[in-house]
């Protein structure tokens, strides 16, 4: 029996140091939880209980950098299963019910309304501080109202839609919003911490020197200064029925089966005393405090399974292993294949060939996963050729993890061209509205896409769209006339969904300010240099070179004889249809009330012959700012060079005529034959 107690205190605390420092997961929740609990039931039966046990320390990241000792120390919550344990902790007192939030817990200080620190919580007592990340992090605050002293406890996560952008478009593939959310904050560039879009939701307000006694106040007080607390709901009566009528509720957000289901990864609820008096009072047993919290834990429901095969699904830089499985049913819902993350955890598990006997469950309610092999059959296959374009497949390792990932040799493959393609459909492209990436990715793995022109083909796959998880006949027949409407583009739209490097929307509308599409497309595969463009205002050689390279490629020149055959192309007239901002250089910023918005107020400038720039310099002639007497940076240099700042109201006086309510633009098709 000791033997079993240090295996698995080993075992536990090499899968939370993995878990909680951004690496390869070596144990699901599930696996955890259940080694855990089993840890504790010996714990109680021998007495033996050893220093390094999870059961009485906090687990802890061991990011890098400078070390702080937290003011208050970051203790664990009890945990529980039963309702019935709640409803007796909670002693006829109200309390507060919210989310068990499944990201990185980060301290964040403040001090004279200014954002002063914020630490890891590490181990409890030490962590790492972060503070040079905060501007990456949405949710944390760089000035507040309040001029006191506040520490607030809350949770940075990822959402399950952003950490399945992100795993499509990176090439090492994490197992979950965690595991992503914990590694993103070893990085040292703010940008790439930026683009993993981390949100920090408070869930405890530490300390506040108003002394506010009502934990709900408190979450309320939280609210006023700006920030964006957990979500959370009080039970007057905290008797069995009310907390579990309460926890259904909740349960209903995170299985999909609410109208409001929340994107943020959570491993369970919390109950909180609205007394934070009376729960100040409690002892501090093992490593935790026993009147802070108690956590609550659903029940993951398992079923036993077959493997029928293993579907290789293509992203933008990885080929994953999903599981498909003979269909069971769980949490309410038919589940009949998982995501296998990637060849490591194939590995881990055990995955054989087709007849494998697997275990399943929801994870937190939410993804299907592979908990354990139960009976493997065969050996598990790695594909040579990529499933898309049938190129040569090559495993990599990655250095920092050690975790094994397939990948596509051929730098061309159309599953490495999601991002093009989401682009190309957007709504500032052609617009095809409703589809997204995924299911664009669904589309290119099934072969049915290679370029842009084939979008305009899959009603040939309609009957097929109608038997995927997904789809039926109303979905797909909105798809197809989104499809159809998107045939009528805009020049400038079309010319942005090329993808063309260095021609961003600003660069298009220049282009085609001075040329007409067909003549554009003429002229680049025509130009003897690679300036010729050059001299088009806000062009410059450097964007000239790229739009006639990329008009020259000859795979390009394909693409685009192919895809201009589908497409009905206008142009909006680009000659000034009026005068009244001739010769005047405006700069926009703040909000606007009267107009669209800041671009639809440029294009009217623009229209009227004047020109719109980004900063304020001695050419300005005006600054429009709704907000006259900011203190902005612009507002500042305009009163320094003597530039008028004028309202959106003051321009609409000065600029626009009285019959003018929108900018009217004349549009003529191009319908005929090639444009190159």
């Amino acid at each position: 029996m000791n033997d079993e107690i240090q295996s698995l205190v080993e075992q536990l605390n090499a899968a939370s140091d993995a878990y909680y420092n951004g690496r390869e997961e070596i144990m699901t929740n599930y696996e955890w939880d259940a080694a855990f609990d089993r840890l504790k039931k010996l714990e109680e039966e021998t007495g033996i209980i050893l220093p390094d046990s999870p059961t009485q320390n906090v687990s802890a990241d061991n990011l890098t950098g400078q070390k702080e000792e937290h003011e208050f120390p970051a203790l664990s919550l009890a945990k529980t299963k039963k309702v019935a344990e709640l409803a007796k902790w909670a002693e006829n007192r109200p309390i507060w019910l919210s989310w068990k939030l499944d990201g990185l817990t980060l301290v964040v200080t403040y001090d004279n309304g200014k954002l002063t620190k914020v630490v890891t919580r590490g181990n409890g007592h030490i962590g790492t501080n972060i503070t040079h990340l905060s501007k990456a992090i949405d949710g944390i605050l760089q000035a507040i109202p309040y001029k006191g002293h506040l520490v607030i406890r809350g949770e940075a996560v990822i959402s399950y839609p952003d950490f399945e952008q992100f795993n499509m478009e990176s090439e090492e593939e994490y197992a979950n919003p965690r595991n992503l959310a914990s590694g993103s904050l070893t990085l040292k560039n703010i940008n790439e911490v930026k683009e993993r879009h981390i949100r920090w939701i408070p869930f405890t307000l530490v300390y506040e020197e108003e002394e506010i006694i009502s934990w709900g106040n408190r979450m309320a007080w939280l609210e006023q200064q700006g920030f964006k607390p957990v979500d959370r709901e009080l039970i007057e009566q905290p008797t069995e029925a009310n907390i579990q009528a309460v926890i259904d509720c909740w349960t209903e957000r995170v299985t999909g089966k609410s109208s409001s289901p929340f994107p943020y990864p959570v491993d369970g609820l919390v109950i909180t005393y609205d007394d934070t008096a009376y729960a100040a009072t409690g002892s501090v047993t093992g490593h935790h405090a026993t009147r802070a919290g108690y956590a609550f834990k659903w029940q993951d429901e398992s079923a036993e399974t077959e493997l029928e095969y293993i579907e290789w699904s293509c992203a933008a830089s990885t080929i994953s292993p999903v599981a498909v499985f003979k269909p069971v049913e769980l949490e309410g819902t038919t589940v009949k294949r998982a995501s296998l993350c990637n060849i490591s955890e194939c590995e881990r598990l055990g995955i054989g060939d087709k007849g494998t006997k697997i275990a399943v469950i929801k994870a937190n309610k939410i993804i299907p996963k592979v908990i354990n092999v139960v009976e493997r059959l065969g050996v598990f296959h790695i594909p040579e050729v990529c499933p898309v374009c049938q190129s040569a497949t090559e495993v990599t390792e990655s250095e920092s993890s050690g975790t094994k990932t397939l990948h596509c040799t051929n730098t061309h493959c159309p599953a490495k061209q999601l991002k093009k393609f989401g682009r190309f459909v957007s709504k500032e492209g052609i617009n095809i509205d409703g589809l997204s990436e995924q299911t664009i990715q669904k589309f290119i793995n099934l072969g049915w896409v290679r370029e842009y022109a084939d979008l305009f083909h899959l009603n040939n796959h309609a009957s097929e769209l109608r038997t995927m998880d997904g789809f039926g006949d109303k979905s797909v027949s909105k798809l197809l006339t989104a499809i159809e409407k998107a045939r009528n583009v805009e020049a400038h739209r079309l010319l942005f969904a090329l993808n063309i490097p260095l021609i961003g929307r600003d660069v298009c509308n220049r282009l085609l300010s001075a040329y007409q599409i067909a003549d554009l497309f003429h002229t680049a595969t025509e130009a003897t240099t690679e300036d010729v463009f050059a001299t088009i205002a806000g062009i410059g050689p450097e964007k000239s070179a790229s739009f006639v390279r990329w008009m020259k490629d000859k795979d390009n020149y394909s693409m685009m004889q192919q895809l201009l055959v589908e497409l009905n192309i206008s142009q909006s007239s680009s000659a000034p249809t009026g005068n009244s901002c001739e010769g005047l250089t405006f700069v926009i910023t703040g909000d606007v009330h009267h107009y669209k918005n800041r671009n639809e107020l440029k294009a009217y400038i623009e229209n009227q012959g004047g020109k719109v720039t980004g900063s304020v310099s001695k050419s300005t002639s005006f600054l429009i700012n709704n907000d006259i007497e900011s203190s902005s940076g612009k507002n500042k240099k305009a009163k320094e060079l003597s530039i008028p700042i004028i309202s959106e109201e003051e321009f609409i006086a000065r600029f626009v005529q009285m019959d003018e309510n929108k900018l009217a633009l004349e549009s003529s098709p191009i319908t005929e034959g090639s444009l190159f």
